[in-house]
């Protein structure tokens, strides 16, 4: 059998694991599993659930080998694969007036234009679908194989005004498409993309109307603001919110979580923090975002970084004594909150400075304001010549997910090598944030 590009190729054999046992490895090709083609990931998942699994492996010498499995029900065979689809992902075609990635300068690595729409990436790496490029028969397979939980951008439940923001004429029956997922038990996180003068005011009211309902299947509603580069030739003329837009989104979201509170127990729809920050307004508190559920969306992550920080520092042996220099790298919207934290942290333990450095986004315009967008070298460019202490710590946002390189493919490396000193990369949580500037 011919290894394309896509067959189910063996990665990685988990020590100690029922694949290891049977004698799977490396490079073996998964064929099927109780005489069923596996044609992606969640046909994996469905079948391996089995107790009792015939499996089909071809060996890389061509061999085929039958391996006859018993386990407990669901547990894992613990075997990664080269793709972790198992397939070609599903590629987008609408052509959303927000998409951010229409708004890329030219000649970035290919992977950063992939516009994927694709329900296994939702279930497996919580990426948002729109549910327009899926047929019924896709929508049946969810419901079939309980791929839950899965996030959907709504952006709005007008129908016409949906498949205008979408520009796809198939767009309009979402509120159709999430009823019957939610229906099956299926369940859903939404999120809006909220465009001032096109989604917003009454339109976000209509939106929330039609979807609390479907409350607790679709379990929480993000509403985040719409971001701009300075890339927009010949696109939509869309608007940023300013101060006084995002207060009224807040008021507005704000009245909606009291009467919500109230009907269904629950708050039901968040903003993301950008709206706090810009609008300049308190957030809100750490219960308020019952259990965040979606942290991801930027929606509470402040307050979570804040109770973590809090506290882990409350936790530090007195009387500490830490004689260096920490630079912190950070986007414009979250500079402030970062020195409040630097503050605490330089109060409680002698000796020790931190520095904290805003990024303005000169890549792709300062109207992007989020760490998540930062390139290396924005970074390069506005800290040379600058006053650095021992190390510079970024977030682990600002990289790729699997390798230590910037959006505009500058690596850590680079930055290191440029400045020659270390950069550490903390993870966006507390305790990570004070280890790796203390440690």
């Amino acid at each position: 059998m011919k290894k394309e590009k896509y067959k189910n190729i063996v990665a990685n054999v988990e020590e100690n694991s029922i694949a290891e046992e049977m004698g799977i490895e490396q490079g073996d090709i998964l064929i099927s599993i109780n005489e069923k083609k596996v044609t992606d990931i969640i046909d994996y998942l469905f079948l391996i659930s089995d107790n009792y699994l015939e499996i089909e492996i071809e060996k890389s010498n061509g061999e085929i080998w039958i391996l006859e499995i018993d386990k407990e029900y669901d547990e894992d065979l613990g075997i990664e694969f080269n793709n972790p689809i198992l397939d070609k992902a599903k590629s987008c075609k609408n052509k959303c007036i927000f998409c951010f990635i229409d708004q890329l300068p030219p000649h970035m690595r290919e992977s950063l234009y992939f516009k994927d729409d694709d329900s296994r990436l939702s279930f497996l790496q919580g990426n948002f679908l729109t549910l327009t490029n899926l047929s019924d028969n896709d929508i049946d397979r969810i419901i079939e194989y309980n791929i839950s939980p899965i996030n959907v951008s709504i952006h709005t439940t007008n129908p016409e005004l949906r498949r205008e923001m979408l520009n796809n004429k198939n767009a309009g029956n979402i509120l159709k498409r999430i009823r019957k997922l939610t229906e099956n038990r299926i369940l859903i996180n939404g999120q809006i993309v909220l465009c001032p003068d096109v989604n917003d005011s009454v339109e976000l009211d209509n939106t929330i109307k039609d979807l609390y309902p479907l409350y607790p299947n679709l379990h929480s509603l993000a509403v985040v603001p719409v971001g701009l580069t300075k890339f927009r030739e010949n696109l939509y003329p869309l608007k940023i919110f300013n101060k006084e837009k995002a207060y009224k989104v807040i008021t507005q979201v704000s009245k909606w979580q009291e009467k919500l509170k109230e009907k269904i127990g629950t708050n039901f729809v968040y903003l993301s923090d950008e709206f706090y920050i810009i609008a300049k307004e308190f957030l809100p508190r750490y219960e308020d975002y019952e259990g965040f559920p979606q942290i991801e969306n930027g929606v509470g992550l402040i307050r979570k970084l804040e109770k973590e920080f809090d506290e882990y520092l409350l936790s530090l042996p007195k009387g500490l004594e830490i004689d260096k220099t920490v630079n912190i790298v950070t986007g414009v919207s979250a500079a402030e909150f970062m020195k409040e934290l630097a503050k605490k942290l330089t109060d409680r333990i002698s000796k020790l400075k931190i520095q904290v450095y805003p990024i303005k986004n000169n890549f792709f315009g300062e109207t992007i304001t989020v760490s998540g967008l930062i390139t290396g070298q924005d970074i390069i460019k506005q800290l040379d010549n600058k006053e650095l202490g021992d190390s510079i710590l970024i977030p682990k946002s600002m990289l790729k997910s699997d390798e230590s390189i910037f959006l505009d493919d500058v690596k850590v490396k680079d930055i290191e090598k440029y400045f020659g000193k270390k950069v550490i990369v903390s993870d966006v949580n507390g305790k990570s944030l004070i280890d790796n500037i203390i440690k």
